[in-house]
This record gives C-alpha cells, structure tokens and sequence, in this order.
C-alpha cells in the first residue's frame, strides 16, 4: 500500500529537535565571566566586552568558525612558472578570523595599551572567541608572547614592534615592511627531541653584520603564514633563540621550505607544519646559548593562553549541552528538568566556572606584575601558570565528551559544532608542554622561589574557614608539598591539588555559596575528583546552578 501524501508529511515533521544556537550574547549568557572580568580589575571593559559577545554568538560569527574549518588551508610550494613559494593559503572565513582577533587587540592589546585589567579584558575576549573558532588563536597567542621576547633584541623590536602592535590584519603574503601588521610563530620542536628542546638539532652560522645561517629541520612549525618565527638552534656557544623573517631585508623570500601540512586530530583551520631552513637568515634574540629562557619567556604568555583557551572550549561545550536540554523533552520533561540530567549539567557548570575564575585569575597576575613591588604577583603568575595549564586543559576533553553524550547521536554528527570541539579539546594540553611539563615545571618554580609557596598559601588563606572539606583538602596539601620524598613521582596529585585548592578558594570568596559548596563537596572529598560528571551530592542546588549557568540566550 503506497502511503498518502499526508502520511508522508508527518513522516518528515521535524518534532522536539532543538534549533542551532546561534545569535546569543556571549557574555551577557556567561555570568561567572562577568563576575570575573569585574573582580580582577577589567570592570572597565564591561560595555566593550558586550559589545564583543554579541558578534562572537551571532549567526554571522558561528558561520565563518564552520566555514574556517571544514575549508582547510592549502599548501602552495611553486608559483605556476616553477618557483619555490611556500606559500599558504585560507579560505576568507579564517582571515575573518584573523582580522577580528587583530582588530580587537587579543593578539598585542595589553602591549598596546598597558593598564590595569589589560590582560584580563583579553582573556575575557579570548574566551568567547575559543568558543567558535580556536585555530585562528594559535598565530594570535604567539604574537603575544613573543612581544616580551622580542625586547631582549632592540634593534628587532624597534622595528617590528609597530607591525606586532597593529590593531590592522594585513593578509597578503608580501615582505613585512610593506604591511599594516604583522604576526609571529615559532619553531622549536625537532622530531628527536620533543619537550626536551636541548636535543635540537638545526644549526646557526654566524654569517656577518649579525646575521646568522640556519640549517635544520622542524618537525612543528607552528602557523606559517606568519610573518616572522621565533626558532631555536645550536650556536658555537650552546642553544640559542633567533628572529627569523619569512622574507630578507633585501625583499626576497627567506630559505624557509614548508614539506607538509600536518595531518591533525583537529585544528584544521590552522596548518601545522613541517619545515625545513635551507641556510635561512635570522637574528639572535637574547644573548648566545641562553635559547631555552628566551624562548621560556614567551611560552609563559603562551601557557595562559592554553588555559584561557581550553575555559573557552568548556564553555562552548557546556553552553551547546544547555541550549539543547532546554528545548528537547524526554519522557515528559524537558530535558534540563530530569533530575540525572541536572546533574550532570549542574557539574559541567561547576567545572566550567571553576576554570573561569582561575584563569582570570590567573590573567590579573599577569597584569599585576608591571606594578609587583613586593614580587608577590610574579612569584603566583610563575607558580600558577603551569598548574592552570596542567588543570584545565586536562579537564577539557572530559568535559567536551560529556557535553557531547548530552546531545545523544546528534552530538556525534558533525553537522553539528561537539565533533570540532572535541576534537580541538586535547590540544592545549599537547602544546606548550604536556602535562609531565606543567607539572615538573611547577616543582621547578617551587625549587628555584621558595617563596612562591608562601604567596600561595597567602593567595589561599582568606577562604580558610569557610567549608571543612576545604579546610581538610589544604592541609593534606600542605603536608604534600613539604614532603620531598618522591616529590616528583607525586607532582601530578600535587599540581591538581593546587589547582583544586585556588579555585576551590575563588569560589568559596567569590561566588555563591551553592557554588563554592557544591564545589568543595564534589571535589575537595576523596574519592570524588576527577569522577564522572553528574555525581554532586544530593544536597546540591541543581537548579540553582544550571540557572546561573545559562539565564538565557540573552542577545
């Protein structure tokens, strides 16, 4: 029997299935980023910052972070007379990108305009960007950190520092000097040596007049559309860090030969690749065989930017996880009224606000260090830099695939925005140093500024009081950490309980008590950290938490 026409039409109804999320305010929705922005000092960004989550949720926005990824950039070796190019190029949506990331300062703007809460007002921005399109941020976080590097090299910095400092995104592939702006990447890592930078390899002459020969090979070279690179290489006086340009003073293209774009998990709207430097020019940057501080003091900025990023995809992926509970039903309830549902998106909004306020946090030492003069922000920027990296770039893959299950198959499409996220979600962890990285490093600034765990207890201790599970967690911490016997066996409990003990002080200062409560029973107890989502006690305000959480895709 052949169905009728009107039998067919209720076939294909579209019921229960919620709408894209799209044309929402994205930081007017995210109240623990507005509370954040405003307790480290940003307050003054508020309306700018509004301003800035509007486009970010906009339909327009959401569209070019798609249209940037499943659009990979492609690799153009030779022009079509047989010259060597090495040349990359985009789809426009990722110089849309590019150019709104410039335009807004997330690049070089606290450089630009030094002030207080200037670090902040980017990661805030940085955040909401995170969450539609995260390969664009990779060039945008070099830039930044390579600015403090850069002033170890005056005569580099006096010129290029207007170029870095630019709020204008200049695309076209021409030397540096006839550009609005420009960008910086790195290369350092070498496929024999990894995190372990002092095995590296590729080599420098010096050649005269200051300018040096590079010879070598790269296994990761990050974004190499931009203008110039950060690399490391073995000088007569051990290893060093050089600028090197992608074209010569003289106007030609510098010995930079691409091989091949990486074949990566995700990220695919940033070309990863490998690269070889066939005698290339470059300057030294610092001073000979000191490579690894050089390079350390960019990797500082770009660390806060794994965090920063990482607070970014969690939020994504808790905001799609709610939008769509809101509007699908299951057995005659909305989803985000289930009680199991509730608390699984009680617990992703916990995590998810406890990575806001330490990376905000975290951002305001940044700041505060211009004006340190007890050297207390800096000895907590040192100390805590690895720990948030370590933490919340951990957290967020399990996050991600969380949010991801929430949406049942329809999350696992990748029509959809979970399967991008996902697959971006381990990355911070990877680069800048993986996770044994963040947290040696960590014992390292423990070992070399004692005091920093002075300022940390300091940092801790008005929260002290408050709730005894907290109370318990410190001090187990503390006996940890003034324990040396197989320290570094231990240093990844150690780093998580750092982690867990700041932002568990954050909240019990600063949000609301269903917060910070549901916060210190879920975590602060044994045997519950690093759990599966959806396991806070009974006692906790579940609505309360997913209200705050998402009050509305507020335009």
């Amino acid at each position: 029997m052949i169905p009728t026409p009107s039998v067919l039409t209720a076939t294909h109804e579209v019921l229960n299935q919620a709408h894209a999320l799209q044309d929402y305010n994205a930081y007017t929705s995210n109240l623990a980023l507005q509370e954040a922005v405003a307790r480290e000092q940003a307050g003054w960004a508020h309306d700018w910052l509004i301003e800035r989550g509007a486009e970010v949720g906009s339909a327009e926005w959401i569209e070019h972070g798609r249209l940037a990824n499943v659009n990979p950039p492609q690799l153009k070796l030779f022009d079509r007379y047989g010259n060597r190019r090495d040349e990359v190029e985009f789809h426009p949506s990722w110089h849309e990108c590019l150019g709104w990331l410039k335009r807004h300062g997330c690049d070089t703007g606290p450089w630009a305009d030094p002030k207080p809460g200037a670090h902040v007002a980017r990661a805030a921005a940085y955040v909401m960007f995170a969450e539609i399109e995260d390969g664009s941020l990779c060039p945008t976080t070099m830039t930044y950190g390579a600015v403090p590097a850069l002033r170890h090299a005056p005569e580099i910095a006096r010129e290029w520092l207007p170029l870095l400092l630019s709020r204008d995104y200049d695309q076209r592939f021409i030397p540096a000097t006839k550009k609005r702006g420009a960008l910086i990447g790195m290369g350092i890592t070498e496929k024999q040596g990894g995190s372990d930078v002092r095995a590296n390899m590729t080599r420098a002459e010096p050649a005269g007049d200051g300018i040096w020969r590079l010879t070598g090979h790269k296994w990761f070279l990050s974004a190499p559309m931009c203008d110039a690179f950060l690399v490391t290489a073995q000088s007569p006086k051990g290893l060093s860090c050089f600028f090197v340009p992608r074209w010569t003073p003289d106007g030609r293209l510098n010995e930079i030969r691409i091989q091949r774009f990486k074949d990566k998990l995700g990220d695919r709207s940033n070309a990863g690749t490998e690269a070889e430097f066939w005698g290339s020019q470059g300057w030294l940057v610092g001073e000979e065989g000191r490579g690894i501080p050089t390079v350390l003091e960019m990797g500082v900025y770009t660390r806060l930017d794994c965090a920063i990023g990482s607070t970014g995809i969690m939020r994504a992926a808790l905001s799609q996880a709610l939008h769509h509970t809101s509007l699908r039903s299951a057995f005659g309830k909305l989803l985000r009224q289930q009680p199991l549902m509730m608390n699984v998106l009680a617990d992703m909004a916990l995590e998810t606000e406890a990575a806001t306020a330490l990376s905000l946090r975290l951002a305001r030492a940044f700041d505060a260090q211009q004006e340190d003069n007890d050297g207390a922000e800096t000895l907590l920027r040192r100390i805590l830099t690895p720990v948030a990296k370590f933490w919340i770039c951990k957290r967020c893959p399990t996050l991600v695939a969380e949010a991801m299950e929430v949406h049942g198959g329809n999350g696992y499409v990748d029509e959809g925005p979970m399967p991008r996220l996902f697959r971006q979600s381990p990355l911070n962890s990877i680069w800048e140093g993986s996770g044994n990285v963040m947290c040696l490093d960590t014992l390292r600034a423990m070992e070399r500024h004692p005091r920093s765990v002075e300022v940390l207890a300091a940092e801790i201790a008005p929260a002290l009081g408050k709730d005894r599970a907290f109370d318990r967690f410190v001090a187990k911490l503390k006996d940890g950490l003034n324990n040396p016997q197989d320290i570094e066996i231990r240093s990844r409990e150690l780093t998580q309980g750092i982690a867990l003990a700041m932002q568990g002080a954050l909240l019990l200062c600063h949000a609301p008590a269903p917060v910070a409560e549901a916060f210190c029973a879920s975590r602060l107890t044994p045997g519950h950290c690093g759990g599966a989502f959806g396991t806070l006690p009974a006692a906790s305000d579940f609505k309360g938490l997913i209200d705050r959480a998402w009050p509305g895709p507020q335009a």
